[in-house]
């Protein structure tokens, strides 16, 4: 529960919304949305406790908030980790 408080409190510094709480059940939601898509796309196994998952977790659920109202493609950067991150499991390298 502490992770996802600092989870939540990095996407809301990532998304410039630090002093207002009136999007965190939104943003709460949107962060456990974002983690389940991200495991289904490559069947992952993904850990909030994992400094490198709970940031894919936040640049993902963070890109889906930026979506809402202007859908817009990926960032590349996002691909080539979500990509990276597919294929380190896939060879048994989860060293990510």
């Amino acid at each position: 529960m502490a992770n996802d408080n600092l989870l939540l409190a990095r996407l809301k510094i990532d998304l410039g919304i630090m002093q207002s709480t009136v999007y965190d059940e939104r943003l709460t939601v949107l962060l456990d949305v974002a983690e389940r898509e991200i495991k289904r796309e490559g069947a992952l196994t993904l850990s909030r406790e994992n400094a490198a998952d709970g940031e894919l977790i936040i640049d993902y659920a963070r890109w889906q908030w930026l979506c809402r109202r202007e859908p817009q493609a990926m960032p590349r950067d996002l691909r080539y980790r979500l990509n990276n991150r597919v294929f380190s499991e896939k060879a048994g390298t989860n060293n990510v």
